[in-house]
């Protein structure tokens, strides 16, 4: 059964940096892309990142490139998700996700997580 916990979020100023992280368990497929989505108040759900797990290659979407940085932790079967120069349009519910396969997708993820809260003060 596979798991996926966020953690991490919480309350930062404008222009501030966070780090969310999610742990999965469960992943025994053979290839996967692990991604990062967000949705705001009002808001459709909204692609953020994507890391392939089994070389590290990412894909981000265009309001986050140049200051989220995704990576991955083999040995800790983590994926985070770093955050720097914060806007208050980067506040939302993070939802970390499994996709199976090895396409690097923003779409047709599988497994989801609960969420976690990001709000960002002007």
């Amino acid at each position: 059964q596979v798991q996926l916990v966020e953690s991490g979020g919480g309350l930062v100023q404008a222009g501030g940096s966070l780090r969310l992280s999610c742990a999965a368990s469960g992943l025994t497929f053979r290839s996967y892309t692990m991604g990062w989505f967000r949705q705001g108040p009002g808001k459709e759900r909204e692609f953020v990142a994507a890391i392939r797990w089994s070389d590290g290659v990412t894909d981000y979407g265009d309001s986050v490139k140049g200051r989220f940085i995704i990576s991955r932790d083999n040995a800790k079967n983590t994926v985070s998700l770093q955050m720097n120069s914060l806007k208050p349009e980067d506040m939302a519910v993070y939802y970390c996700a499994v996709r199976r396969g090895p396409t690097v997708s923003r779409r047709g993820y599988d497994y989801w997580g609960q969420g976690t809260q990001v709000t960002v003060s002007s």
